[in-house]
């Protein structure tokens, strides 16, 4: 299951934590690593179990859920700029008038008046969750579509993809009978995604990779691997040092 799979299907309780436990392992939902149950890991000198372990890493690699979910694109939050900014204030502990003090805004009653409207934004969010829970029951016609992944870009309407069409999309330009090669790239912006996300799955979770390990790996699957690098990074499927030293892919 991708990184992204698993963040969207989480529990409201497991997104809060930020990892979840599938079998015999703990997986942080921000980045997609992964610790065994039963093995110990050393911080510093000093052990620790699974669990308590992947609390560290979230503290130490994302600071925080809030901070890491806080940061998404607007499209996944549904946040506006001023209203993230609000809540980073809140998170951190400043009062109405500290607040106000810091976006000099308003007054402190200004602030009253929005945080009542982001409680109303909350109501609003649980109501709809609840809906969408009782609509699966019985909305039988319902496709499936592809998750977004956290890390994406562009949010927009070329993500509007099925499963179905992921599938024709592959077999059409990424055949398994041709040996895993990408047949073209000049595709529509929709199949670009389909065929970005699969070829990022050539990619391992938490490593780093040289510009030159990650030009090999994609001349596997297409000439034009200087194109298809290029836009792994635009869609925001991998990120790079600014120097092009290192690669690694990201929560896709």
């Amino acid at each position: 299951m991708d990184v992204s799979e698993r963040f969207w299907n989480a529990s409201l309780e497991d997104l809060r934590r930020g990892y979840v436990r599938e079998g015999d392992y703990y997986w942080c939902l921000l980045c997609g690593k992964a610790l065994e149950q039963g093995v110990v890991y050393p911080v510093e000198g000093v052990f620790y179990e699974a669990e308590r372990y992947m609390r560290i890493h979230i503290e130490r690699a994302h600071q925080s859920v809030f901070d890491h979910l806080i940061g998404l694109d607007k499209k996944l939050t549904g946040l506006t700029e001023h209203q993230s900014r609000l809540l980073r204030l809140f998170y951190q502990g400043k009062n109405d008038k500290e607040v106000q003090q810091e976006m000099g805004i308003g007054s402190a009653s200004t602030i009253r008046n929005h945080r009542f409207a982001l409680k109303e934004k909350e109501r609003q969010a649980k109501v709809y969750l609840t809906l969408m829970e009782l609509l699966k029951d019985k909305d039988k016609h319902a496709p499936s579509f592809i998750e977004v992944h956290t890390s994406a870009t562009m949010i927009d309407d070329r993500y509007n993809i099925t499963l179905e069409e992921e599938e024709a999309v592959l077999q059409k330009y990424f055949p398994q009978e041709a040996g895993g090669r990408l047949k073209t790239f000049h595709l529509k912006e929709k199949q670009k995604v389909v065929v970005l996300r699969e070829i990022a799955r050539r990619f391992q979770q938490e490593r780093v990779y040289s510009e030159k390990e990650v030009n090999e790996i994609l001349q596997e699957v297409y000439d034009d691997y200087v194109t298809i690098r290029r836009y792994l990074i635009e869609y925001g499927f991998m990120d790079r040092k600014p120097d092009g030293s290192q690669y690694w892919l990201m929560a896709r």
